[in-house]
């Protein structure tokens, strides 16, 4: 009896440790980074979409949004809807996402759930939107874009003056003297960026959309982000004088396209493949090997860089391309595009693309491209706080959404975003999806390869000031003979090359007409009335210039370093173009005065072969805007894809 009591003894002794031992080994996993913060949690993160991490944002999303938002006069009322069970499907059009036979379930699994159950904790303006947000409005119910523009009228006093004080930033200097220091610059992290409230970039200036009196903040302060992203600092001419040394000719910009449009550290594998994989990896054979003898009366093929190329590419696009809008997101912020103003190009096409039925699907895994329908900027009017000087809300505002996305969808995390895309025209914009959204294919106004524009990857947005209800308004310009300018430019004083430029050639020549800012009807006369139109940059590296330029036949003189202009992987710019270097301003008309009057004729004609490219219509035209903008994206998702 003795030694039966012993033995029990010691095996219970032998199982107490056994379980002390496990325990132990279940508090060290606690403590080790796992994705939803505990062992059995991150096992079944299918079950925990509700328990994501949000401690690193700045934004109460629980129940920031239950409160109205108030912008100037108007008030966003967004009411909370939380779910009290197991979330529908149904309602947020996430029943498409089946279990799909063409995905791996396993891979599936881990590296993105669809995840079921209450959704309380998720933000209502990132959640799904209602039933009405997803009618889409007839073009007969919207005034009709025009295809041109004309500056708006602005009081005097709402023009931001020029800062006197500026401070030091860190500017990375590139020597740009061989094939390999250009792509060094192309592929090398941004450094301190300028970040500008609102450019109007016409003949007059515009406030703060949402606060007239902000144009006295970041804008007259000449304000530009810091390298942490939170915090302001000025540029100074010193910096950006030594920036010249890293500036990227549009010729350089051409040859790297031309030898090699998409660097191998672009290349994507997907986590598991699709059948849309192969529809891309077959679009791209057939694009290298396109036949040189196609031709088309709607293409001029001098301005493009191989017009078969162009022509096969834009058939398969319209042949094949599928796009999966996701349906996440209330309004005003997503699904509510804006049709006038400066960043107009965002929401003209947002509306077009919504009111498709050729590229559209509703299944997402027939999909080869994936939209973030948000407006960058009612993201600004709605998230930013006036005075705060920082992005870091409206920067949170975009990760909790992705983290939605991520959440509820596995298709970012098939290619980590590499497949999805984002239509943006605010200045601030590349700052804002610096970081979460650094794969994804962004269009941005802003396309400036100093503020982390990835050449090769994302595409440049063509900056459309729509003002005007009457679309065909003073399309076109007076013929070469009577232009009787040799150059034209008028606008407030935003960013320091425009002073610059006044500075030289303000009252110093009758054949320079360059001003400040001017009325509406006399900024058009000038453009119809000259050879030459500077396009010179604002706060930022793009300008709405370029598109009235070509709209009044003027010849657009570029005087921004590091710009990427609009469709250049497909356009030969320096066909229908002058690109002058910020440092050149003071050789400015003897610089154009070089270009011999045969090359001038034949810029001239081509601004006339291109003007297409450059029109927004009623509904999308055969290779208008909408459709360049969205060759731009296919043609960059095509060549990302790996062999």
């Amino acid at each position: 009896m003795a030694v039966t009591d012993f033995l029990c003894r010691a095996e219970t002794r032998r199982v107490l440790w056994v379980m002390g031992g496990v325990f132990a080994f279940s508090i060290l996993f606690q403590f080790c980074e796992l994705p939803y913060g505990n062992f059995i949690g991150s096992l079944f993160s299918g079950l925990n979409f509700n328990r994501m991490n949000y401690v690193n944002t700045q934004i109460n999303f629980t129940g920031g949004f239950d409160e109205k938002i108030s912008r100037n006069d108007s008030i966003f009322s967004i009411e909370s809807k939380k779910s009290g069970g197991n979330h529908s499907y149904d309602s947020s059009g996430v029943e498409l996402l089946k279990p799909n036979t063409n995905l791996a379930p396993e891979r599936a699994m881990e590296f993105g759930n669809i995840f079921k159950g209450n959704n309380g904790n998720v933000a209502p303006m990132l959640d799904e939107q209602s039933k009405d947000d997803n009618i889409v409005p007839l073009a007969s119910d919207i005034e009709s874009p025009p295809l041109i523009s004309s500056p708006p009228q602005v009081d005097d006093n709402l023009i931001a003056p020029i800062a006197t004080q500026i401070d030091e930033v860190t500017v990375i200097v590139v020597p740009l003297n061989s094939t390999d220091a250009t792509t060094q610059l192309m592929n090398s992290p941004a450094p301190s960026v300028s970040h500008r409230h609102v450019d109007t970039d016409n003949s007059t200036a515009l406030a703060s959309p949402h606060n007239p009196n902000e144009a006295t903040g970041l804008v007259r302060n000449d304000h530009a982000l810091s390298g942490n992203g939170s915090t302001m600092t000025k540029s100074t001419p010193a910096a950006r004088k030594a920036s010249v040394e890293g500036v990227v000719s549009i010729s350089e910009m051409t040859n790297m396209l031309l030898r090699s449009s998409h660097p191998s550290n672009l290349l994507t594998n997907p986590a598991w493949s699709s059948a849309g994989d192969e529809v891309l990896l077959s679009a791209k054979s057939q694009i290298e090997s396109a036949a040189n003898n196609i031709s088309d009366p709607g293409l001029y093929a001098p301005v493009y860089h191989n017009v078969s190329k162009f022509k096969r590419s834009y058939e398969l696009m319209e042949q094949n391309l599928k796009i999966y809008i996701y349906k996440e997101g209330k309004r005003p912020i997503f699904h509510q595009p804006k049709l006038k103003g400066i960043y107009a190009s965002e929401g003209w096409f947002m509306k077009q693309l919504k009111a498709s039925k050729q590229f559209l699907t509703d299944d997402p895994n027939k999909a080869h491209l994936f939209y973030l329908p948000f407006s960058s900027q009612t993201l600004e009017e709605v998230v930013y706080v006036p005075g705060s000087r920082s992005f870091d809300k409206l920067k949170a505002f975009l990760n909790n959404y992705l983290d939605l996305i991520k959440g509820r969808y596995p298709f970012w995390n098939r290619t980590q975003g590499a497949d999805h895309f984002l239509v943006a025209c605010h200045d601030w914009a590349p700052e804002e999806t610096r970081r979460e959204m650094a794969n994804c294919i962004k269009s941005l106004c802003n396309a400036d390869l100093r503020e982390g524009f990835k050449f090769g990857k994302d595409a440049s947005l063509p900056e459309t000031n729509i003002v005007s209800t009457n679309p065909s308004r003073s399309l076109g310009g007076n013929r070469p003979s009577q232009r009787k300018f040799l150059a034209f430019f008028a606008g407030s004083m935003h960013g320091y090359v425009r002073p610059i430029l006044l500075k030289h050639w303000q009252n110093k020549d009758p054949m320079m007409k360059i001003f400040g800012r001017m009325d509406n009807h006399d900024y058009i006369l000038h453009m119809k009335s000259s050879k030459y139109c500077i396009c010179a940059r604002g706060h930022e590296v793009n300008s709405p210039r370029v598109v009235e330029s070509i709209s009044y036949q003027c010849v657009p003189v570029i005087i921004s370093d590091n710009f990427i202009p609009p469709f250049l992987e497909t356009l030969n710019w320096e066909t229908f173009a002058v690109f002058v270097q910020e440092k050149d301003i003071p050789n400015l008309k003897s610089i154009l005065e070089s270009i011999p009057l045969r090359r001038y004729l034949k810029l001239y004609n081509n601004v006339m072969k291109v003007q297409q490219h450059f029109l927004w219509h009623p509904e999308p035209v055969k290779y208008d805007t909408f459709y360049m903008i969205l060759h731009s994206i296919w043609y960059n998702r095509v060549f990302q894809i790996a062999s």
